[in-house]
């Protein structure tokens, strides 16, 4: 059995920005210590939704250095490190180890792509070279490419390749990676709609982009999936339901970052070429958070 980088709720992390564009520390520390205190389960910085496309080299190294820092072994501190150019990568994931960085979460090549045999490649070498667990990122929508579940199980045969955050969006796909990698391969939802669909199939949990608005019960959606209380847990997922639909209602981390704004965290704007949201999609935003009491 390899080791698990953490069960339950991972956070997505934001990257917040100033004004004039430049990354906010001290809201970026906030934000880490409000994660902590309503018991999220690991930090993934500079993904997806930490706008990892927009950040300078220096701006991506720096981020995962001061989540380390700010982190002090508290949580897991996961670096988004992926790229479709491989020694980039590898410089990146490199960095992100030398700052202290305890796992890589590496997304498919995107543009470029590859084939099934380059994705073996391109994975194993980031995983042999740097040491750090890996967390594979499966996210068709945004790369253009699946990773075939052939193709998953042979890289689970490496030892520094922990696990998937599976964001196809196919349960069924899903489940035969589950089957077929068992105790190699630890499986994370990368949608928060299915969390605990994939869950009850044996997933460990989700890297989340609702956590960073309702981090707590986020966790203990998980929590309670993890403990075998899938009423409690179905439940949960189906009371915030629109409001996972909501943050996804424009491309992410468009809606999500509005709605940090809306209850007063003050993250600062997306980087363009990302822009701010139609009105009519802020309005329905406005009233999913509005039916939880996330704002009045």
């Amino acid at each position: 059995m390899k080791q698990t980088l953490f069960t339950g709720a991972g956070v997505a992390l934001v990257t917040p920005f100033c004004a004039d564009g430049s990354v906010n520390y001290d809201k970026f520390a906030e934000l880490m210590e409000t994660q902590i205190a309503n018991h999220t389960d690991a930090l993934i910085i500079a993904g997806t939704t930490g706008e990892s496309s927009t950040l300078t080299e220096e701006e991506h190294i720096e981020v995962i250095r001061f989540a380390v820092e700010q982190a002090r072994h508290r949580v897991p501190i996961i670096a988004g490190t992926g790229s479709n150019d491989t020694a980039f990568c590898l410089c990146l994931s490199m960095a992100a180890k030398n700052v202290g960085a305890d796992g890589l979460l590496l997304v498919t090549p995107y543009y470029n792509k590859t084939t099934q045999k380059g994705l073996v490649s391109y994975f194993s070498l980031i995983a042999d070279e740097v040491g750090l667990p890996v967390i594979l990122y499966n996210v068709p929508s945004r790369t253009g490419m699946n990773i075939a579940v052939d193709t998953v199980a042979e890289l689970a045969k490496n030892p520094n390749i922990v696990a998937i955050k599976e964001a196809s969006g196919n349960i069924s796909y899903a489940a035969q990676v589950i089957e077929r990698c068992g105790d190699q391969l630890d499986v994370y939802s990368g949608n928060d709609d299915q969390i605990v669909p994939l869950m009850s199939l044996g997933a460990k949990g989700v890297i989340s982009v609702l956590s960073n608005v309702i981090p707590q019960q986020t966790h203990d959606m998980c929590a309670a999936a993890l403990q075998g209380d899938f009423a409690t847990a179905a439940k949960m997922q189906l009371e915030y339901l629109t409001l996972i639909n909501r943050l996804f209602i424009e491309v992410n981390p468009i809606p999500v970052k509005e709605a940090m704004n809306l209850i007063g965290m003050d993250v600062g704007d997306c980087r363009l070429p990302l822009c701010p949201m139609e009105e009519k999609n802020r309005v329905l935003l406005a009233d999913a958070l509005r039916t939880h009491g996330l704002i009045s």
